[in-house]
């Protein structure tokens, strides 16, 4: 069997004695390695040039890609993913990274020795010990949402006790991360805070109360969706609700200004029917 053949079907980057196994050769491996067609990662490890570059990086450094990397790269919400975050079992004394962070963990879900990815389901749980509890929320309701973890499985699992509380209060009916975030950090209100309602024609991403709309800006409220997002906010306003729209910006950087304005509103109930 053709080296790069096979390295391809396995990603771009695989184990020596994986490749072996798939029917490649020692002297195959040699001729690819001395054509150029594949190169040496580490020893027992080989990868296609241009693969993965991340899988590469893992490969070399005796890791997997996990926590707020994995989600990521997995199309899921994540807040912050500028740093990489990868994991290793506690007796990997090989694993090592120039930058980063790695997390020294047992993994609920066995990890397969050719894989250079952690299970979803192992990232979320690291996660949750790593990641401030909202931002960790909202990317579990983000995984919920795209079904791409099942909620069951992991009721049955033996998790630590901050990725059971996630379990507990995660919900599949946010839209978006920024929605889960305004949603915890307004419970403490104890009045009623229903995501995603359809009004007039249109979505809202809550009602507070009967009558108080908040709305939260992406970077796609521009051009024709800001112009409908402000024709509706205007029939709203014509139907007896009262409408606070904020950015992202102001929901992560000027929260106590935005609370401000939400309290100030219920104060003056306008949450209220007349």
């Amino acid at each position: 069997m053709d080296a790069a053949e096979a390295l391809t079907a396995r990603g771009g980057v695989a184990r020596v004695d994986t490749l072996r196994r798939d029917g490649v050769t020692a002297h195959a491996l040699r001729q690819a390695r001395e054509s150029g067609a594949i190169f040496s990662v580490r020893r027992g490890w080989v990868a296609l040039p241009g693969a993965d570059a991340m899988l590469v990086a893992a490969a070399r450094r005796g890791v997997v890609l996990s926590c707020v990397t994995l989600a990521a790269r997995k199309g899921l919400w994540v807040l912050d993913s500028s740093t990489h975050h990868v994991a290793a079992p506690p007796n990997a004394g090989h694993a090592a990274i120039s930058r980063g962070v790695i997390h020294w963990n047992r993994p609920l879900l066995p990890r397969h020795p050719d894989s250079l990815e952690d299970s979803l389901e192992n990232a979320l749980i690291i996660m949750s010990g790593c990641q401030p509890y909202e931002s960790a929320l909202a990317t579990w309701e983000s995984a919920l949402r795209q079904r791409k973890v099942d909620p069951g499985a992991l009721e049955r699992a033996q998790l630590p006790p901050a990725a059971r509380r996630l379990l507990a209060e995660a919900s599949p009916f946010a839209d978006a991360g920024t929605e889960t975030i305004l949603h915890t950090r307004l419970k403490w209100l104890k009045l009623p805070i229903t995501p995603q309602v359809w009004i007039l024609g249109h979505r809202v991403d809550f009602l507070i109360g009967d009558r108080l709309v908040v709305q939260i800006d992406g970077a796609h409220h521009v051009g024709a969706q800001r112009d409908s997002d402000i024709a509706h906010d205007a029939l709203l306003t014509l139907h007896g609700y009262h409408v606070i729209r904020i950015s992202y910006d102001q929901l992560m950087n000027h929260w106590a200004d935005v609370l401000r304005l939400i309290l100030a509103a219920i104060g003056q109930r306008l949450h209220v029917s007349a």
